[in-house]
């Protein structure tokens, strides 16, 4: 265990008592949901990313749903996703009935580039597949090389949809200069936590407009759109009770009680950054003796949303397995992860669309490793995690 003896695992919020303070008066207020703090929350979202507008719902899978469905994405379109990525990713692409097309990654970083996106626009091109949007994501904090991919996507006449959900606090990651919409997650290990929860940043009005629809129902207050006029109206006035629907929506609407916690979060986006930052820069120095058994993963973008600090390690070369390491770690109170196993892998895509070579995201997959990343991280800590890797190397 580390000297404190508490355990430390792969990610963690940090919640203070300002924190606790505001989810305490939204209890109090009038509102438990659909009440001002949401509204509150959205224009803090909007003005930490540079958006213009921001749409909250209850999770980073719900946030991406609402994009693809804001798009207009359904059955008979395709969307290109990296294969490596966490599971909704893809399944929101699936979830409007559309297919997916899995793009390789880069075997050092884990991001889609361009070489792999154009690939994957040939294989969905030669299986008769229309993409309308891809999906790039910007994998524990580094960014895709966006401008590079909107030049791609403009000639495919494809919308691009960020799965930011790692990359919030990094300057232009939700002001969508080169994409639709930005997608975030503020699950507790995220950059800031509101329990469960999520956002789209955008700066199209219509794509917000759509995604606030969905995520109510589908439903419209609006008189000037009602179309049943003889129910919809009392003479001249709207009946007050009064509703209507044109498309299936859902209910991924966020309580007033998280979009506290979320504001109050967002006043120290700043904060968690620059320690997330200092606890990298003390990570690669005290890992550096390890490489090239174990060395960090490739920096291929700059600026970083250090939403995980993550290491490739050769496992061959060490002599132990990655479950064994995971173990022998854990023994030491160090948590660790793995993200993420290859979508394309999974059986339901497996048996939709047959097995798939995508060398670069196998290798990144086989050698890749989350290791404790957090702003409450002591430096003390840091230390602990590197000896118990070095340690490692010392078994081998």
């Amino acid at each position: 265990m580390t000297t404190s003896g508490h355990f430390l695992p792969y990610g963690r919020q940090l919640i203070d008592d300002d924190d606790v303070v505001a989810v305490a008066e939204a209890l109090r207020s009038e509102y438990l949901t659909t009440g001002p703090a949401v509204a509150a929350f959205e224009a803090a979202f909007a003005k930490a990313t540079g958006a213009k507008e921001a749409v909250a719902c209850n999770s980073g899978t719900a946030a991406l749903h609402l994009a693809a469905l804001a798009i207009n994405l359904q059955p008979g379109d395709a969307a290109i996703v990296p294969t490596l990525t966490f599971l909704a990713t893809a399944n929101v692409v699936r979830m409007t009935g559309a297919e997916v097309v899995f793009a390789d990654v880069s075997a050092k970083s884990g991001l889609m580039t361009p070489a792999t996106f154009e690939d994957a626009v040939t294989r969905a091109r030669k299986a008769n597949l229309k993409p309308k949007a891809a999906l790039p994501v910007h994998l524990c904090g580094q960014i895709c090389d966006m401008r590079a991919l909107r030049a791609i996507a403009d000639c495919e006449k494809m919308a691009l949809i960020e799965d930011a959900c790692h990359a919030l606090g990094v300057e232009n990651v939700g002001a969508t200069l080169h994409s639709v919409a930005a997608c975030f997650s503020t699950h507790p290990v995220k950059a800031v936590a509101t329990g469960e929860g999520g956002v789209v940043a955008t700066s199209n009005s219509e794509i917000a407009a759509r995604a606030r629809l969905f995520r109510n129902h589908g439903m419209v207050r609006d008189p000037a759109q009602f179309k049943n006029a003889a129910m919809a109206f009392d003479g001249d006035a709207p009946n007050a009770w009064y509703y209507e629907m044109y498309d299936i929506g859902w209910n991924y609407r966020m309580p007033d009680v998280l979009c506290a916690l979320g504001t109050s979060q967002l006043r120290k986006l700043g904060a968690f950054l620059r320690r997330r930052i200092e606890i990298a820069a003390l990570y690669d120095r005290l890992l550096a003796p390890l490489s090239p058994v174990i060395a960090p993963v490739a920096r291929d973008s700059k600026p970083h949303g250090w939403h995980l600090y993550a290491v490739l390690i050769d496992f061959e070369r060490l002599g132990l397995s990655r479950d064994r390491v995971m173990q022998l770690l854990r023994a030491q109170g160090v948590g660790t992860q793995v993200h993420y196993i290859p979508v394309h892998r999974q059986p339901y895509y497996r048996d939709r669309y047959g097995e798939q070579s995508l060398p670069g995201a196998d290798a990144y997959y086989d050698r890749c490793l989350s290791i404790p990343f957090f702003p409450a991280m002591t430096d003390d800590d840091v230390h602990h995690v590197a000896q118990s890797l070095s340690a490692l190397i010392g078994r081998a």
